[in-house]
């Protein structure tokens, strides 16, 4: 949404010189749908200020004071639930964490996205191709390197279909990350095998923090612009 049609949001609820309950969840509605970085914000309460002072220009009306306090209260609170509610960390081998990650690879409807040094644990290549066949857009970087070892399943999937990259540097692409539907980000020190999975001591943590899962958008984006198709 524009700005100028918030603006036009804003002059609708104004019209009457009070924001109902319908409409003032019809406004949270719309502000969740927009950018609510400070600095956005600011820019969201500078237009409802403006109207405010026409409206009470044209009337000097408290009843506006009132409209604009309900609409800086709503602003104020929208965003707060789509605030990170997982922060959730497994441990091995003490904790399934391969159980855990198939279940969320299993979940996706949209977009897979692995950014894993080695992927060796068909407990988790089978969920990832699943995910292929249903038409989830499953997106691979792996270290080249890797790919190569003797178990790897990298070039069963590159053989199916799923879209793979790989760095083709001297040095190593050691990131272990993946995104689920962008929705959900999972990080840490777990390797895709299952020597990490049963004898490693390894963690894996999980994060729905949309600024976080921005982040690692961005940085898969930026290695699957500049890495190569295995």
């Amino acid at each position: 949404m524009r700005l100028d049609e918030l603006e036009d949001v804003f002059a609708r609820t104004l019209a009457d010189r009070r924001l109902s309950r319908a409409e003032k969840q019809a406004l949270k509605e719309v502000f969740e749908e927009l950018d609510l970085s400070s600095s956005a914000r600011a820019g969201y309460l500078h237009r409802a200020f403006a109207l405010a002072e026409d409206a009470m220009s044209e009337r000097g009306d408290r009843q506006v004071l009132d409209w604009l306090l309900q609409v800086t209260k709503t602003l104020a609170g929208a965003g707060r639930s789509r605030r990170s509610t997982t922060a959730e960390v497994l441990f091995t081998p003490a904790d399934e964490v391969h159980v855990r990650l198939a279940s969320l690879i299993g979940s996706c409807r949209q977009s897979l996205s692995l950014c894993v040094f080695t992927v060796t644990d068909d407990r988790l290549t089978r969920p990832i191709l699943a995910a292929h066949r249903r038409g989830v857009d499953v997106r691979l970087i792996t270290d080249d390197d890797k790919a190569r070892d003797r178990g790897s399943d990298v070039w069963r999937m590159v053989g199916e279909g799923v879209a793979v990259r790989g760095d083709r540097l001297p040095d190593h692409m050691h990131h272990k990350f993946a995104l689920f539907d962008r929705r959900l980000a999972v990080t840490g020190s777990y390797n895709w095998t299952r020597g990490a999975a049963h004898r490693n001591h390894e963690n894996l943590v999980l994060l729905d923090d949309p600024q976080v899962i921005s982040q690692f958008a961005d940085e898969f984006e930026r290695l699957w612009t500049q890495f190569e198709p295995l």
